[in-house]
């Protein structure tokens, strides 16, 4: 693996005192609630309905007496509804991925793409980047936020950004040998994509310059945290962020601890509340990831439902910032199968577990008469052989059978095989009818 991290230097708003932000906080969230009701009718229509306004927030903990804002409510205002100042003011817009219906729109004025800018740097600066380091940037451009909002972020530390985004995969690989980045920004599953390209070329891939990947976009577990680690040689951390709140950039993990995401606070007010009664939960329990941005312009949002679940958890690496856990599921991505609770990340752990198989899985749910079936179609490894693929099929169904109690067909197909997109991989397929 690359050297030993050492800490990053830390910029005036890490040095703070809990009390020198949460004074920081309540300020930016009394004026984050006043501009959003007064210049988002929707926000004037939830907060009268839940009887308070902007003048009612004289404490941080009065906020949970504030109404929720969803994905639903970003859809149903489409295209510009939830925008907060004039059109002339907004320089960019970004849309979510919109597998399921209208994609979520968001814009940025030049202040916003400032602060994106800003949280981006100081993330791939706790990752362990540092002016001058080249940055390989594979996320992909375009309406998705991850491309750019690494680029401007990198450009903003002092990088040296390599636009690759995402697919032709043997160029990618070229261009790490020929360019010798220090910083890899990409999905961890597109990661070991290239892991195994760099392999059927005949390249160690321990043996690039990549010292530091900094992964998001998509769930990923502890097991490939380790495979990464040990397959390329690097420090391997997560990155988190959504296009709703701003893009990648909400929450950062420290390269010398690796023991959670900080929230960069001064930006984005974290609770965590309980998804089915809504109460605000205390640190330590697990619950559903809301937001609340304090310094956005052009979309303001106030208490988001990521969907998101997770714990807050004291700082450590940066102690003024408490962190989130790694995500352990989504509230709309749990499945009940026969009756049995499954998140998609409990398929993920067992099938890292498995070397013949790629983290490149889909699972399909369909109806055989009355009863729920389950079936997950997984990569193969390149080179993986008939009898390594039928293995791993049962080796999988055990995993499943023992570790979630339900019986699944599991079926090994080709590399590659898979629907791709540039964000994210669609996990699920849910083809259940009523009936």
């Amino acid at each position: 693996m690359a050297g030993s991290p050492s800490a990053a230097p830390l910029d005036d708003a890490e040095r703070m005192s809990p009390e020198e932000l949460r004074a920081l906080q309540l300020t930016r969230l009394r004026a984050t609630l006043r501009h959003a009701y007064d210049h988002v009718e929707l926000y004037r229509k939830k907060f009268r309905e839940a009887g308070v306004g902007p003048e009612d927030c004289r404490t941080l903990e009065d906020l949970a007496r504030f109404p929720f804002t969803t994905k639903a409510d970003l859809r149903d205002s489409y295209p510009f509804g939830m925008f907060a100042v004039e059109q002339g003011e907004v320089r960019r817009i970004h849309a979510s991925s919109g597998t399921t219906g209208r994609p979520t729109l968001v814009g940025y004025t030049e202040h916003d793409l400032a602060v994106w800018a800003e949280v981006i740097a100081r993330s791939i600066r706790a990752a362990g980047g540092r002016p001058g380091h080249k940055v390989h940037v594979s996320y992909g451009y375009g309406l998705f936020t991850g491309g750019l909002g690494a680029h401007y972020g990198a450009e903003r530390l002092g990088c040296t950004v390599i636009p690759a985004s995402g697919g032709m995969t043997a160029r990618q690989v070229r261009l790490i040998q020929d360019l010798r980045p220090e910083i890899i920004m990409i999905t961890p599953s597109y990661l070991l994509t290239l892991l195994d390209e760099f392999e059927r070329h005949g390249v160690d891939p321990r043996s690039t310059s990549l010292q530091v990947g900094i992964f998001g976009a998509e769930p990923w577990t502890e097991e490939m945290r380790r495979e990464i680690e040990e397959r390329m040689g690097i420090h391997a951390v997560d990155i988190y962020g959504l296009s709703e709140v701003i893009g990648p950039g909400v929450a950062q993990e420290c390269v010398e601890t690796k023991d959670g995401l900080h929230v960069w606070e001064d930006h984005f007010y974290p609770e965590i509340v309980d998804p089915l009664t809504d109460a605000v939960l205390p640190g330590g329990e697990e619950g559903e990831l809301t937001f609340t941005t304090l310094t956005k312009e052009a979309l303001p949002v106030i208490r988001y439902r990521t969907r998101d679940l997770t714990r807050l958890l004291p700082g450590t690496a940066r102690p003024a910032f408490r962190r989130i856990q790694k995500i352990t599921g989504r509230c709309d991505d749990m499945l009940i199968v026969r009756g049995v609770n499954v998140f998609p990340s409990q398929i993920a752990e067992i099938v890292l577990r498995v070397p013949a198989v790629a983290p490149h899985f889909q699972v399909e749910l369909t109806r055989r008469g009355r009863m729920d079936h389950m079936a997950v179609r997984i990569e193969a490894r390149p080179g993986a052989g008939p009898e390594q693929r039928a293995a791993a099929a049962a080796a999988i169904v055990r995993g499943v059978k023992d570790g979630v109690g339900l019986t699944v067909e599991v079926e090994v197909v080709d590399p590659e095989t898979l629907e791709r997109s540039v964000g994210k991989i669609r996990r699920v397929k849910d083809l259940r009818t009523e009936g």
